[in-house]
């Protein structure tokens, strides 16, 4: 079966293993001084996320050749926890990755970036596409800048829809349209829509068909705003009242949704613009399709993702760290990756490029989608303690869907424990 990206869903917690930063090469300073070597860090799921995050040092080193860059990586799944004891120990890499969703925890991390820190890398907000420099802000301060942009959409099965004589998902589509589709499809065992378990999978739909996010720009936790909090009963109402989607066997179910979805089992399902093209050429064979997320009475609001890097507040040589972090969002860095179609990049220029890459069959529907999915797209919000968060409310979701729990109660629940 073909591999779906995580990307930016999933919600880590924990710690462990220590990780060298920014650092000398056996030198044992930390960045300063002729020799020192600036340690780029960041996450990497297989051989080919780590060629390519090579690719992207080979144009660093090339416009620096001044200067010594190493690169290490960890799994996604332990970098964050590294990450942790790097920071608590003052040895984070000068040049650290990082992911929009996990950014509150971190901050501590990370210097602050200011105008002439741009400068100094060569980069101006201005090359990058709307909305791409909130995606590592927090509470107004800028913490990175980044290499890929993303939001979520809504996938669907085109055959089943067919079959079941349901219209298809299209740009400028309404929450009205959404439920007549659902509703269709839902026929022969079958189901109109897989009900998402990852944080933005299931929090997409109620962000978009509320206009509100679940924090204030301040970040401030806001599960309980009337507006949110309606439209996220609203979404497990899918499976407990309009019963158009399948009830969560587990907790352990993380990709419940997509799952489905893949499994042909669910016609439509939300997930991120990272899984275009995997969805698009899926090993089952069935025809699918991609739609932005339906618009409500609010609009259709839907969240700019991605990951980018920022410089470690306790690298001793900023201003090399700084020309490495300009070199690696640097055009020439930019286009590899949007050439490659490995994602969808963040700078501006470089956009067309990503869709270049991709096959005839469907460059035109993923360039028509993108650009319409991405018109309305805010920065991710999120309190000091967000992650925790995820971790508490995403366990309750199984009981939410199979009706032994409210979405109101659980959202209240997570509100008072975890609210500031």
């Amino acid at each position: 079966m073909k591999k779906m990206r995580m990307g930016a869903v999933v919600a880590i917690a924990g710690v462990a293993v220590a990780m060298t930063g920014c650092s000398t090469s056996g030198a044992g300073s930390n960045g300063s001084g002729d020799g020192d070597t600036i340690v780029v860090d960041m996450w990497s799921g297989s051989e080919d996320d780590t060629a390519a995050l090579e690719a992207q040092l080979d144009v660093a080193k090339k416009q620096n050749p001044d200067l010594k860059i190493e690169l290490r990586t960890a799994p996604w799944g332990d970098f964050f926890t590294k990450l942790t004891t790097n920071m608590a120990s003052g040895n984070m890499a000068c040049v650290t990755g990082m992911n929009s969703g996990m950014l509150a925890s971190y901050t501590d991390g990370f210097v602050p970036l200011t105008a002439d820190d741009l400068k100094t890398a060569g980069l101006s907000e201005d090359d990058f596409a709307p909305g791409a420099t909130e995606i590592l802000k927090n509470k107004g301060d800028m913490y990175g800048l980044p290499f890929d942009v993303s939001t979520m959409l809504a996938y669907y099965n085109e055959d089943m829809l067919t079959a079941a004589g349901a219209e298809l998902p299209k740009v400028g589509w309404s929450f009205d349209d959404f439920e007549k589709i659902a509703a269709k499809a839902t026929t022969g065992g079958k189901y109109g829509f897989g009900i998402g378990m990852g944080d933005f999978q299931w929090q997409a739909l109620p962000i978009a068909k509320s206009g509100v996010q679940p924090v204030s720009e301040d970040g401030s936790l806001q599960l309980t705003d009337k507006d949110f909090a309606s439209a996220a009963e609203w979404y497990a109402g899918l499976v407990t009242d309009q019963k158009v989607a399948a009830p969560v066997a587990s907790a352990s179910d993380t990709g419940w949704g997509e799952n489905q979805f893949t499994g042909q089992n669910a016609a439509i399902a939300v997930d991120g613009t990272w899984n275009a093209v995997g969805y698009l050429t899926n090993d089952a064979g069935f025809k699918a399709g991609m739609a932005p997320l339906p618009t409500g009475e609010n609009g259709n609001l839907s969240l700019i993702l991605g990951s980018g890097f920022g410089i470690a507040k306790s690298c001793e040589n900023k201003e090399a760290a700084l020309k490495v972090l300009g070199s690696l969002l640097s055009k020439d860095a930019q286009d590899y990756i949007a050439s490659s179609g490995r994602s969808y990049p963040a700078r501006a220029e470089s956009q067309p490029l990503y869709f270049e890459s991709l096959d005839e069959s469907y460059r035109d529907q993923v360039e028509q989608v993108f650009t319409a999915a991405f018109e309305n797209v805010e920065g991710q919000y999120v309190s000091d303690n967000w992650a925790k968060v995820g971790t508490f409310v995403q366990p309750q979701l199984v009981s939410v869907y199979n009706g032994q729990a409210s979405m109101k109660d659980v959202l209240e629940s997570a509100q008072q424990q975890f609210g500031n």
